[in-house]
């Protein structure tokens, strides 16, 4: 099949992340995003490479079993946002499940067969996301204004979700009361291909539990139009204030973004309207929310996953005299959910303002035994004075950095506790952490994100211990019965450890012996090739962006030369 083509084919099995598979009727897989199991679909080839082909979903031609007869979201299939409303939810919580299950199963090392225990689902369905990052724009080129979310497949077209059934309603009443107040304001919004416009964005949160809502309007510091910048804002303000929601609006703030990428980002913030903040409420604790800060999007579904770590953290038997630690701790949320079960919770995050909201958050909950560090955890934990007992570990969708795991293993805790919202980054880490000697003991996933293929998911690791030790007394010295000190140095140089062989000593050794220099990227390949382990590699990535190098072949045997005198291989 070559790239171009297009074709027709059954979706037969759908991996994470949202990777249809197809074979054609000669044998080839294609993969193709957006799809369902069992859908006949027709595709476009826009990628073929080393045998590998990627499509591009065109038209669903026949249904798949598990379809709904209608999605549930009017704007299912234009909207870029989600990608299984139309499926019954029970089939959702299935599909994620099998996902995860066939990345995790391969690959875990566990002595309870029964170690994964399904997956959880969201206590609501619809209206959970406590946060909306709508952006303005056009529907077409040089069309009205609108206000939504991507077009699927289009970086620059826009839906107007005035009806999204994932985000709350009140937002859906703010969407429509501001696109209509900047339209008829002829306002004029942000062209990505020109970087000409004011609106750029409209973030909204609202809180599940307390209903309070801040409303932060993202605009450059361009000519905004034909009124004074204080006017339009002015306005803008007294629209939401106008609006009969169910919550309540505590904040409404301008926030100013000249920056070229289409990313929400804060260069200045004005306060048009009551404060720049509000509360929230989980399992029993109060936590102070900005508009940049970092917390879960499913407010009720957060609960379900920190009660599902708290459940799990309780195996690690923690006890009231041990130190926790949680790395890429954000607002502090489990930091404050554990530390009624610890002596002291350090908790490590790498952006200064969820720090400070995290310390400002254990000080309203009356916690003291909770320490927010700011910092990169591979940099931070080398200048933390206490050990941990237990590690709980919650990091970005890439997982942990490579340099990082290793210093978190090397404490060697009894009990880690990974919280993952990408399983293959947990995969990759897992293979990692079981090498160590670490075992899974529980696991399971959490379904924070109805609607879309984003799912949480819980892993309980224990340190392998000894079945048994035996005690045995020596002597050193001479005479009878005691073992002569200069054995003991014999062979503890027989047995010492070989010098770790780097990529720099690689290229050394060839550019002194051969006269020529080769790429790190040329050692990874043939390493690769013979089949030798890689985790070493310091800037591993699951997906290449650039094709491989490949080394001549003058090259190839200059590095297998001096991976034989490294004794490599």
């Amino acid at each position: 099949m070559k790239k171009g083509t297009i074709s027709e084919g059954m979706i037969e099995k759908v991996e994470f992340p949202n990777k249809g598979t197809i074979r054609t009727e000669d044998g080839e897989k294609v993969i193709v995003k957006n799809g369902v199991p069992y859908q006949k679909v027709r595709f476009f080839v826009q990628k073929k490479r080393k045998g590998k082909c990627e499509g591009r979903l065109l038209e669903v031609l026949e249904k798949s079993p598990l379809e709904l007869p209608q999605a549930a979201c009017v704007h299912f299939g234009s909207c870029g946002g989600c990608t299984y409303q139309n499926l019954d939810y029970s089939n959702q919580l299935q599909l994620k499940k099998e996902q995860v299950e066939q990345l995790l199963l391969p690959v875990v090392q566990a002595e309870d067969p029964t170690w994964f225990e399904g997956i959880k689902p969201s206590p609501v369905q619809f209206g959970y996301r406590n946060k909306m990052e709508f952006s303005f724009g056009d529907a077409y080129k040089d069309g009205p204004l609108a206000l939504g979310m991507h077009k699927k497949g289009s970086f620059y077209d826009l839906v107007t979700v005035d009806q999204c059934i994932i985000a709350d309603s009140d937002f859906n009443n703010i969407l429509k009361a501001v696109l209509s107040y900047f339209t008829k304001e002829e306002t004029s919004y942000f062209k990505k291909r020109t970087h000409i416009g004011y609106l750029r964005h409209l973030l909204v949160r609202k809180a599940a539990k307390t209903g309070e809502i801040l409303a932060d309007l993202v605009t450059t510091t361009q000519d905004c139009g034909s009124k004074p910048e204080q006017a339009l804002l002015e306005g803008f303000k007294d629209t939401l204030l106008s609006l009969d929601l169910q919550g309540k609006i505590t904040g409404i703030l301008h926030t100013k973004n000249d920056s070229v990428a289409d990313v929400v980002k804060n260069e200045g913030t004005d306060i048009l309207y009551g404060t720049d903040y509000f509360y929230e409420a989980l399992l029993g604790l109060k936590f102070k929310i900005s508009a940049f800060s970092f917390f879960q999007t499913n407010s009720l579904g957060a609960e379900v996953l920190y009660d599902t770590v708290r459940q799990f953290a309780k195996d690690a038997v923690l006890g009231h005299d041990g130190i926790l630690y949680d790395l890429y701790s954000g607002t502090g949320t489990i930091a404050q959910m554990m530390a009624m079960a610890a002596k002291k919770v350090i908790g490590v995050e790498i952006i200064e303002e969820a720090v400070l909201a995290a310390r400002e958050n254990a000080r309203c909950n009356g916690l003291d035994n909770c320490e927010f560090i700011a910092g990169d955890v591979l940099k931070v934990l080398d200048t933390i004075p206490e050990k941990p007992d237990v590690i709980i570990l919650d990091p970005p969708r890439e997982g942990v950095h490579p340099k990082a795991l290793g210093k978190i293993l090397d404490y060697g805790v009894d009990n880690i506790v990974y919280i993952s919202c990408k399983p293959t980054s947990l995969v990759r880490d897992l293979e990692v952490m079981q090498e160590r000697g670490y075992r899974v003991v529980r696991g399971c996933c959490v379904d924070m994100f109805p609607g879309t293929y984003h799912v949480e998911t819980v892993v309980m690791l224990s340190h392998k211990k000894p079945d048994s030790v035996i005690n045995v007394k020596v002597e050193f010295g001479e005479g009878e019965g005691k073992v002569p000190l200069d054995n003991i140095a014999k062979r503890a140089e027989a047995y010492k450890p070989k010098e770790r062989v780097t990529y720099k000593m690689i290229k050394e050794y060839i550019e002194a012996k051969y006269g020529f220099k080769v790429h790190t990227a040329y050692i990874a390949e043939v390493k690769r090739e013979l089949g030798l382990p890689m985790y070493d590699a310091p800037n591993a990535v699951e997906e290449l962006k650039q094709p491989r190098k490949h080394p001549t072949a003058e090259k190839a045997e200059a590095i297998k030369e001096a991976l034989k005198h490294f004794e490599v291989i």
